[in-house]
């Protein structure tokens, strides 16, 4: 093993440390009646106390929400007795990726569910091996959730984690696609399976506050250079959240959002909308990050 090969392990054990950390401080401080957005400025502060960054902003969505709920600045959403609330968490240790999800049931009716998606991780992770066709994780996914009486998301899946790059192939599928991509070794994933009462297919919602850097294009306004450079600097390819830039750059609201338009009509930046199962249905996720190394399976949490 290379000097580089060896920080390149150690910096994913510390990603994976720090985001455990961060799972259980989660468990911690989010009550019924916590305000989502200092919650979320309080698990990111942690993060970086703790030597990392996060990977990308903290995922608190809720119900029916699958993926890509992050609070606004300054909102006053707050967790309520009814919510279901997937914590999905990724840290970086210089650019090397954990990412993991748990799921909290406040309104105690979807235990079940929680468990399911638990359960099918869990069995999804016992699989895992240097040559495993990613066919055989949906495989059981699928198996595990239909088993419990839920469907998985089809169109949600697991993916590789690359440096500064929080979704690389290859693609882990929650269904049984079978699909023929073997795991090499060297190659660091995280696997998540979502569990729901809906039609197991999400589609995408107006809201976004997670954004990503797509290509850096010339921009006229003082207001997106102004981000532009801000976000390069601080996150890199990794998404950010628009509520970083508000705090860290303290623009008013209208010299932001003229920034952001510009940024997003220039194709400088790319959104992650809303996914939504149906209204009214519920989604639960879990998900760890694993890293193949000489063969081995290295549990990052």
């Amino acid at each position: 093993m290379t000097s580089l090969e060896k920080q390149a392990i150690a910096n994913y054990k510390k990603a994976g440390e720090i985001t455990a950390g961060a799972q259980a401080l989660a468990k911690q401080k989010l009550k019924v009646g916590t305000n989502l957005f200092e919650f979320a400025e309080e698990i990111e502060a942690a993060i970086r106390k703790k030597g990392g960054q996060p990977a990308f902003p903290i995922n608190l969505s809720r119900n029916n929400v699958a993926a890509h709920y992050t609070p606004a600045f300054e909102s006053e959403d707050a967790a309520s007795e009814n919510d279901v609330i997937k914590v999905d968490i990724g840290v970086h240790v210089d650019g090397f990726i954990a990412d993991s999800a748990s799921t909290i049931d406040f309104s105690g009716r979807h235990g079940a569910m929680v468990n399911a998606a638990e359960d099918a991780l869990e069995k999804a992770v016992g699989l895992v091996k240097v040559g495993l066709e990613v066919g055989r994780i949906g495989k059981e996914v699928e198996a595990t959730l239909k088993a419990a009486g839920f469907r998985p998301i089809e169109n949600l899946s697991g993916h590789g984690v690359g440096v500064y790059d929080a979704h690389t192939p290859p693609s882990i599928p929650n269904i049984d696609n079978k699909a023929s991509t073997i795991i090499e070794d060297g190659v660091a994933f995280a696997i998540e399976p979502f569990a729901t009462d809906g039609k197991g297919y999400v589609r995408e919602g107006s809201q976004a506050e997670i954004f990503q850097i797509k290509e850096k294009r010339p921009v006229r306004g003082q207001e997106a250079r102004k981000i532009l450079e801000f976000v390069e600097q601080n996150y890199k390819t990794l998404p950010f959240a628009e509520r970083w830039v508000q705090r860290e750059l303290k623009m008013t609201d209208f010299a932001r959002k003229v920034g952001m338009r510009e940024l997003m009509q220039k194709g400088c930046i790319m959104a992650f909308p809303l996914l939504k199962e149906e209204e009214g249905k519920t989604v639960t996720q879990a998900e760890t990050t694993l890293v193949m190394h000489e063969g081995k399976v290295i549990h990052l949490l």
